[in-house]
């Protein structure tokens, strides 16, 4: 199957440090009004946010994993202790 083309994004250059005489930078000031509903103020949202399914299931296999390693830790300290 073939994959249809990405849209272009215009690229877009980074601004040199700011100098004290020009105050912060463009991405520090707040954005207008209108600008959250653009479709760049959304994909920055999303591109920001972890996705739910996979907050949930790193969540899962933390609590598994931490789970599986204290029951192998009392296996071994029970089984130091029958010694």
């Amino acid at each position: 199957m073939s994959r249809p083309a990405p849209e272009s994004v215009p690229e877009t250059t980074t601004p040199a440090a700011p100098t004290p005489e020009s105050g912060p930078a463009p991405e520090a000031q707040a954005a207008p009004a209108g600008e959250e509903d653009t479709p760049r103020g959304v994909r920055r949202f999303v591109e920001d946010k972890i996705p739910r399914g996979l907050a949930i299931r790193l969540f899962v296999y933390i609590v598994a994993g931490h789970g599986l390693a204290a029951f192998l830790f009392l296996l071994f300290e029970l089984g130091a202790k029958n010694q």
